[in-house]
């Protein structure tokens, strides 16, 4: 590791959305010390967005040498399927990176190590040791916002799978759903019960054009009963999808975040009803809310880099 004191030493978590890119400086012992944002703009392409980050985390790391810190590493979470061991972003449709080499490209602009993650388990690291997920050895991180993630936390770890793509439940096919999904496929998850699915379905039920699922969820809080329909059917998939993980996996705590999670009781009364009306062997899943919000992915960026730094702490790497 840089040498750095336990007092002023740092690194930068960076979480790169398809909007925004959400960053924290942190204490080598995963202590959030500040917080920055700044927009993506990946509509200028794979490329200059790449040099955003770059530039983003240049400043972050000039900022945090200016309070007296010395950063030690940069962790960065991003979406798609990453090759974690290499740090390269096999693809990211939604960003447009196809086989970009993340970790070498930072590790030189910047002059420090760099991990890469992919973006749920950097949050499902984040819930582990800081969020909802302490008190369980073993759960499930689901966020739900623009696509469906999942994120298999195993002994305190997420899991990636032999290929990095382990958990991909947003795509796990749906009965009565013949939707389309962007992946080629069609009954999938994402398709029905993502926060952008249930904005589409809404405005094609009622005719309006609707910005987000913010606005169904409120309408059928109001007694909507389109909105009340697209959500139940939203619901019902996502039973469906936690039940068989469930069966499959025997993980009994489910860790819900995302966009759709800021409904909170809305999402999860619903949800654990549907749940406990399904004939299911075994014990029934627990669902509670993330404790740490859009912050997770940044916060487990920063606890990303500082695990492979310090791999000792005998907390990091993933199964």
């Amino acid at each position: 590791m840089h040498s750095a004191s336990g007092d002023t030493g740092c690194v930068i978590g960076i979480d790169v959305g398809g909007t925004a890119m959400k960053a924290v400086v942190a204490r080598l012992d995963g202590t959030p010390l500040f917080r920055q944002r700044r927009p993506t703009q990946r509509a200028d392409g794979p490329v200059e967005v790449l040099t955003r980050i770059a530039a983003f985390a240049s400043d972050l790391l000039g900022d945090a040498r200016s309070r007296g810190m010395e950063p030690v590493g940069v962790g960065l979470a991003v979406p798609g399927q990453v090759d974690e061991a290499r740090g390269v972003a096999v693809g990211a449709t939604n960003i447009g990176w196809d086989q970009v080499p993340l970790k070498d490209e930072l590790t030189a602009a910047l002059g420090l190590p760099v991990a890469v993650r992919h973006d749920v388990r950097a949050g499902a690291l984040a819930e582990a040791r800081q969020g909802e997920g302490r008190a369980h050895r073993n759960f499930i991180f689901l966020p739900i916002g623009t696509g469906i993630g999942c994120a298999i936390v195993l002994g305190g770890k997420p899991f990636t799978g032999d290929h990095y793509a382990a958990g991909e439940i947003g795509h796990v096919p749906i009965r009565g759903v013949s939707d389309r999904c962007l992946c080629g496929r069609t009954g999938c998850l994402e398709t029905v019960a993502s926060a952008t699915a249930i904005a589409r379905r809404y405005s094609e039920l009622s005719g309006q054009s609707t910005a987000n699922s913010e606005v169904v969820a409120s309408a059928a809080r109001d007694g909507d009963v389109m909105a009340q329909e697209v959500w139940a059917h939203a619901i019902s998939a996502l039973a469906d999808a936690i039940l068989a993980s469930n069966t499959l996996l025997d993980i009994d705590n489910y860790v819900i975040g995302g966009g759709l999670a800021m409904a909170g009781p809305q999402l999860l009364e619903p949800l654990k009803q549907a749940i406990a009306q399904r004939p299911h062997e075994g014990c029934r899943p627990v669902l509670v809310l993330a404790g740490l919000g859009d912050e997770a992915g940044s916060i487990g960026a920063a606890l990303s880099i500082i695990d492979e730094l310090q791999p000792s702490n005998g907390e990091g790497g993933s199964t």
